[in-house]
């Protein structure tokens, strides 16, 4: 049996990752020239296309649908919008990602992805844009801004009056700043300073418009730490007795090498740079800045730094912060904060007081958008010292007693410069702790987010009167939040199967957000100050006939009072992603269909009137055109789940065809829980098409089935039922379309990615139905995560049998068809290390299994360059015409009935 591997290992690179993967991943740019050399002819046969060790091309049709240009189509959304609303700008790709870029060399510290040539975070050479362009907001009309030669474009961010655009260009070997002028259509540099853009990515201007804020490397500047030749000592890992259950990492810092290279590429200098000058002032020493927030007159900056000592156990991004006030010479005024290392939720070695201590840490520090100074929360200590408190956050009247602690208060403070115990005032105290507040811009009143007992609570509040709460709504079971924190009203998972299943639909709105003055988000207020804006999405209960429908409330803030600005169509799906003036005169609505694209539209909110401001293109028809249904399916259980099923477009009604299965199960408790994730579905929504949307497949002659199959159980330990269900849901789906005549029940694939590539694997050990398989970036062997995954909260040894039930691995020998096989290379998803894949096919392979395994070099968890998903697309179909399509008969397929037997 041959066993096709396309990269073989060679000796380690600089460029990747630790352990297995830099063992793994070091793929030299030879192998990509053969590949680009022999790009234009797609080998004849499907085992010629499954062996080839260069990059290979799919048919014709998917490489166009794969490579189509689908990033130029545009929605004009408030957060490309200039501050005097009229313009937007779009950062323009070049298409598909290349292996020439992805494979510039790059540290993995921490999971952190440098690319240490240019001193910046590696997501800025991979993701940088080609071009920078302006859509004008009342017309439609687009420019060019001219951008420098030899350089990608990332991170722009408009000036405060909106008439200059900062960015940051992306150089071979260098990382500058740039200001276009849109007046004009130039750009041109900031001065001549490099910067420090692996942790900061994103300049920030001052509010007066003059200066721009940002980390530059630091002068003088030593070599970096060179890697001994010869080891120093062994590599230490030392447990202290206390639980510490972390997941597991891909990349974590290994050596001390490790860290010096860390701390060098992290170690920035604060600089404030003139727009029009270039002239630098730099702040204070240089430090390992994590993050900067200048105050709006830019004499103040809040300054958070990475603090040591390092880790090995966890990434950079737990690593300990603190956050500190800082004036305009770089001198520490205050200490705001210290989050410590954040490990995992369960630790065993934090005491009440412990407990305690992290939760009353002042928190949530913003600057006050007047320019006063700086506003954050703090919440009173429980009476009872080293105790919790029993009733933060019970509803009120609740199950309270005299013998129970009384309510923590919270405090909402403004703290004024010269931020001493002096400077500070009380604006707000609440008997319930305060998730989130949004101020207006004058800093005179706010609007608090609460969530006490099951009920959100969003209320406005006077300063001049702070007793008076003015209740903007208050629901139980929906999840109050204001400003950038909000998460969604529907806490809880998938379509926000958290909320009540009454309250779900009485969605209130989100309160709607503008540009302060000064900088920063703030409450968009009617220009008499007496009214606020709500949107939001309405759903429908028979959603399966009746799109949502996106919606614009005028609310009263003092008497609750509500009007309509905006209802989207009932025979479209139409939300607001944009406004052009502050009175909400006239709106960007972004319109679509099942059958027409996404468009934006200039509507007049007094005539209805619209201007079509964009032209988008649907690039994948075969997709928008394919028949799509929506199957429901019944377990014998009785459980009723949902199934995707998309055919093409010349479907004739009876044909049986060969079926690709792609999916991805979910845990539940009960029936609700699942159907509670259906209510967001949205039958106007546009087909979207990515580079890897499975649907292509239809175009190979292939009927596909898109699904996500429950998982049900009691809470923490739905997983126990997770074989059994996923058996029961494999038998309903195949029994079900083949009862509607769709599929060729001798003709079956399975697939996934991730935890459904885990689930794939799953599903061909423990039935017979399939006749190959496609397993991406999975985890096969839950050993290997003895701390948890995904939603499961057990340890192995909590739940040793489920573990094992669970892991393909140990049933390889039961693998029923041909699995392909693929893995990223340097894949940091927590829990999907290659290891798993290269094990399993050396299962397989001493088991005389049909297999293959394909790993890909720079690709992270979800491959993304143009040559790895084209040959990715390439192996798929040939694997599936040689196993599936083209398969020599056989005998009967198996009885679902007989196999099911009383279930």
């Amino acid at each position: 049996m041959r066993i096709t591997v396309t990269h073989r290992p060679r000796a380690a690179s600089p460029a990747v990752a630790l352990g297995l993967v830099a063992a793994l991943a070091s793929v030299g740019r030879a192998q990509t020239t053969v590949a680009q050399r022999s790009e234009g002819a797609r080998p004849a046969s499907d085992s010629a296309i499954l062996a080839a060790e260069t990059y290979v091309r799919p048919p014709a049709v998917i490489e166009r649908l794969v490579t189509a240009p689908r990033d130029n189509n545009v929605t004009l959304a408030s957060q490309t919008q200039s501050p005097t609303h009229r313009w937007f700008f779009k950062l323009v790709s070049a298409g598909m990602p290349s292996v020439q870029t992805f494979g510039r060399p790059h540290y993995y510290l921490g999971e952190l992805q440098v690319d240490y040539q240019a001193n910046r975070s590696r997501a800025l050479t991979d993701r940088g844009a080609a071009k920078l362009e302006l859509i004008d907001g009342l017309t439609g009309a687009v420019r060019t801004i001219d951008v420098p030669h030899g350089a990608t474009i990332s991170s722009a961010e408009w000036s405060p009056d909106g008439a200059r655009i900062a960015y940051i260009a992306n150089f071979e070997s260098a990382t500058r700043l740039y200001v276009a002028d849109v007046a004009s259509g130039k750009s041109r540099a900031v001065g001549s300073v490099s910067l420090l853009a692996t942790l900061v990515t994103e300049p920030q201007w001052t509010a007066d418009g003059k200066s721009l804020v940002a980390v530059i490397l630091p002068e003088p500047r030593k070599a970096p730490p060179v890697r001994p030749a010869i080891a120093t000592g062994p590599e230490v890992r030392i447990t202290d007795g206390l639980k510490d259950k972390t997941r597991v990492y891909a990349t974590l810092l290994q050596t001390p090498y490790d860290e010096a290279l860390l701390e060098y590429y992290i170690t920035g200098q604060l600089a404030v740079i003139d727009a029009a000058t270039g002239a630098v002032r730099r702040l204070g020493a240089p430090a390992m800045i994590d993050a900067v927030d200048p105050s709006p007159d830019g004499k103040y900056f809040r300054v958070t730094l990475v603090e040591k000592p390092f880790s090995y156990i966890v990434p950079v991004s737990s690593f300990a912060h603190a956050q500190q006030l800082w004036d305009a010479t770089g001198r520490v005024v205050a200490h705001l904060a210290l989050d410590p290392e954040r490990l995992s939720d369960d630790r065993d070695d934090l005491t009440p007081a412990d407990r305690q201590a992290m939760d009353t840490v002042a928190r949530g520090f913003v600057w006050l958008p007047d320019g006063s100074g700086l506003a954050y929360l703090k919440q009173d200590p429980s009476p009872n010292r080293g105790e919790s408190d029993s009733t933060a956050g019970a509803e009120s009247g609740a199950a309270e007693s005299a013998s129970r602690t009384p309510r923590r208060k919270d405090h909402l403070y403004a703290w004024a410069p010269p931020f001493d115990s002096a400077s500070r005032r009380e604006l707000l105290t609440s008997n319930a702790r305060m998730g989130s507040v949004l101020f207006s811009d004058d800093a005179k009143m706010a609007f608090v987010a609460e969530n006490t007992g099951g009920t959100g609570h969003v209320y406005a509040v006077y300063f001049a009167q702070p007793d008076k709460r003015y209740t903007i709504w208050r629901l139980r079971g929906l999840n109050a939040s204001v400003g950038t924190d909000r998460r969604g009203f529907f806490g809880g998972g998938r379509g926000g199967s958290g909320a009540d299943s009454v309250t779900f639909y009485e969605n209130p709105g989100s309160i709607m957000t503008t540009r302060g003055r000064l900088g920063g988000e703030v409450a968009l207020l009617s220009s008499d100050r007496a009214s606020a804006f709500l949107e939001g999405t309405h759903y429908d209960r028979d959603w399966e006939h009746h799109a949502p429908r996106g919606f614009v409330d005028r609310i009263d803030i003092q008497s609750g009072k509500k009007t309509s600005v905006f209802e989207g169509a009932a025979d479209a799906f139409e939300t607001v992603t944009a406004v052009m003036d502050d009175s909400l005169s006239r709106l960007v609505v972004e319109r679509q269909s099942r059958s027409t694209v996404p468009d934006s539209y200039l509507r007049d909110v007094a005539t209805g009137r619209t201007r079509k401001l964009t032209n988008n293109v649907d690039y994948a028809p075969e997709l928008t055109h394919a028949l799509h249904k929506r199957v429901w399916v019944t377990r014998p259980d009785g459980y009723r789940f949902l199934v995707n099923l998309t055919l093409p477009a010349d479907y004739k009604d009876g044909t049986r065809m060969p079926t690709l299965f792609w999916f991805y199960p979910y845990e539940y408790t009960d029936q609700g829980g699942y159907l509670r994730t259906l209510r967001m579905e949205n039958i106007e929504q546009f087909p979207r098409s990515q580079p890897r949307t499975i649907e292509y497949m239809i175009t190979q002659g292939y009927a596909v089935a898109d699904f996500d199959p429950p998982i049900v159980g009691t809470q923490g330990r739905m997983n126990d039922n997770y074989v059994s269900d996923l058996e029961a849901d494999l038998y309903a789906v195949i029994d079900q379309l083949d009862r509607d005549g769709y599929i060729d029940r001798t003709r079956l694939a399975i697939g996934g990615h991730s935890y459904g590539a885990f689930s794939a694997v799953n599903a061909m050990v423990h039935t017979p139905f399939f006749k190959a398989g496609i397993a991406g970036d999975g985890m096969y062997n839950r050993s290997l995560t003895p701390n948890g995954f995904q939603n499961e909260r057990r340890d192995f040894w909590d739940g040793q049998k489920t573990y094992l039930d669970m892991s393909p691995f140990l049933y390889a020998d039961k693998l029923s068809g041909a699995l392909l096989m693929y893995h990223s290379l340097e894949d940091q998803n927590v829990g999907t290390a290659l290891e798993s894949s290269v094990r399993m096919l050396h299962a397989l392979q001493g088991l005389g299994k049909t297999a293959a395994l394909y790993m890909y070099p720079y690709e992270d968890h979800g491959p993304l360059t143009r040559e790895t998903v084209l040959d990715q697309w390439a192996r798929w179909v040939a694997w599936l015409d040689k196993y599936v399509k083209n398969a020599p008969p056989s005998s009967a397929a198996p009885d679902v009935k007989a196999l099911t037997g009383s279930r």
